[in-house]
């Protein structure tokens, strides 16, 4: 069965939003000066593991309008790959190599993880993680923590997330302060 990978990038005080500073808050861009060589490949690397890429409405937007006819391996391998969208308020057709997931989003996830392919990649999208982690539909969990603190934004888990036993599978600290954290989800 495929899996879902949650990655995230997120603050040393939990806050998610805006790391690229694509316009989403005043305080975007922080995740920005941390960026090398060594954080892009295991980025590519990442992807290449997976077929299929899974967000919600505002980070579907926030990264087509960015990202979309951008070349180099990493947004070459990023913008050929299918996405699926949760969103109730898009319309298809969409852009960016996209389409919409129809109908109750967990049941329709939980449908395509048992076809064949690779795993899942999903990055941000807090509420649309909120609602799958409800239905026990994400498998990893990569939280990708930077040596910032903000203060204040959208955080990776809010009040009321459903509590959630997690395995740490994996440790890795970067040249550039960042600390990768990898978990896998109990069933």
């Amino acid at each position: 069965m495929r899996k879902i990978i949650a990655s995230t990038l997120v603050t040393l005080d939990g806050i998610m939003q805006d790391p690229g500073g694509f316009g989403e808050t005043k305080d975007g861009g922080w995740a920005g000066p941390y960026y090398d060589e060594e954080m892009g490949r295991m980025f590519i690397d990442g992807l290449a593991a997976c077929d299929t890429f899974l967000c919600g409405e505002v980070t579907y937007k926030v990264l087509s309008e960015a990202w979309e006819g951008g070349t180099g391996e990493y947004l070459d391998t990023l913008n050929n790959m299918p996405k699926l969208v949760a969103s109730t308020t898009l319309q298809e057709p969409l852009g960016w190599n996209a389409k919409l997931i129809k109908g109750n989003v967990p049941d329709e996830v939980a449908k395509i993880k048992q076809l064949p392919g690779k795993d899942i990649m999903m990055y941000g999208s807090a509420t649309l993680m909120a609602s799958l982690a409800e239905r026990n539909l994400i498998d990893i969990y990569k939280v990708w923590i930077y040596p910032v603190i903000l203060g204040s934004g959208k955080r990776l888990f809010p009040e009321g997330f459903s509590k959630e036993k997690l395995k740490l599978i994996d440790t890795k600290t970067l040249g550039s302060g960042v600390v990768v954290l990898t978990y896998q989800s109990f069933r």
